[in-house]
């Protein structure tokens, strides 16, 4: 058993090399980001103008979406940024959590948007309010051509990190925005009711509803230490227990610091000391095949905690 240990230790120890700040991988998306927030920001100006031209809650809507999806490009951005910042000796990890904070108030705000459009919509429901058809169908037709655009500006780097990925679907719901907006446009102009307006305005609401919870709920993932939501920690528990040498496994924890890093700590009872640097080589490998970058194991002869 322990001969498998002997045999593999060289090589294991080369590929497993890393450099101990942990930091994460740097970003070659800012460009990507930058210019689609810049193209966001600037057609939910026109969106919102145009909702109070027209009259428009679905425009309205809309622009709000476009808001808060340019507040989630602009974290992303932060987020590359802050993660360079060196850390120091009372902030151990860093300046990583600075973009979760800022997740949780995007999230927050977000939710009260949701709110807004809500009430407003069910309030133009009981009194209909006349929407001018040309101005709404223009202005959402421009909104999904800069919506478009954002999405093939993302599309090439939006599987470089959760952050850039989170935005790239962000934008990816601004285009359904501005397709239900287009909508409500077409069936005032061909019919003249009204109520559309609103009625489309509730269904973007959910979008608002459907990102804002999903934001809330991983940044507050992310503040409460809890395992990546697509990690099975029983599986990791499984992988080190099965390493040769380890008879036992306790103290296993696996939680979030940042969207770019994963940490895990264990304790693992070895008996004989001379397998020790091998027995954490082997772990170490294993454990970052399920995308965990920090990893600190304690080595026993016996369990010290159960």
């Amino acid at each position: 058993m322990n001969s498998k240990l002997h045999a593999g230790a060289p090589a294991r120890r080369d590929s497993l090399a890393q450099p101990c700040a942990h930091q994460p991988r740097r970003s070659h998306s800012g460009r990507a980001l930058k210019l689609a927030l810049a193209v966001t920001l600037a057609f939910a100006a026109v969106e919102a103008a145009g909702g109070l031209i027209s009259g428009s809650l679905a425009l309205l809507a809309d622009a709000g979406h476009m808001v808060t999806d340019a507040a989630s490009l602009a974290l992303s951005l932060g987020a590359a940024w802050i993660a360079q910042r060196p850390r120091t000796a009372a902030k151990t990890y860093g300046w990583y959590r600075v973009e979760i904070l800022a997740a949780l108030f995007n999230g927050a705000f977000l939710l009260a948007v949701t709110g807004w459009i809500v009430v407003e919509a069910l309030g133009r429901m009981l009194s209909p309010q006349p929407v001018r058809a040309d101005v709404l169908l223009a202005v959402a037709s421009l909104g999904l051509i800069a919506n478009l655009f954002a999405v093939k500006v993302l599309h090439g780097a939006h599987h470089e990190s959760l952050n850039v990925r989170g935005a790239y679907l962000h934008v990816l719901s601004d285009v359904l925005g501005s397709v239900g907006a287009i909508g409500a446009g077409v069936i005032i102009w061909l019919t003249g009711w009204s109520l559309a307006d609103p009625l489309i305005s509730l269904g973007l609401s959910l979008l608002l509803l459907s990102s804002a919870l999903r934001l809330v709920r991983r940044s507050l993932d992310v503040l409460l230490e809890a395992a990546p939501r697509n990690l099975d920690v029983r599986a990791v528990e499984a992988a080190i227990a099965g390493v040769p040498a380890v008879e036992n496994v306790h103290d296993l924890h696996v939680w979030t610091v940042s969207d770019a890093m994963v940490a895990m700590s264990a304790h693992a009872a070895v008996r004989d000391p001379s397998l020790h640097q091998q027995v954490l080589e082997e772990i170490t490998r294993r454990v970052r095949t399920f995308g965990i970058q920090h990893v600190t194991v304690q080595l026993e002869r016996e369990p010290l905690c159960k």
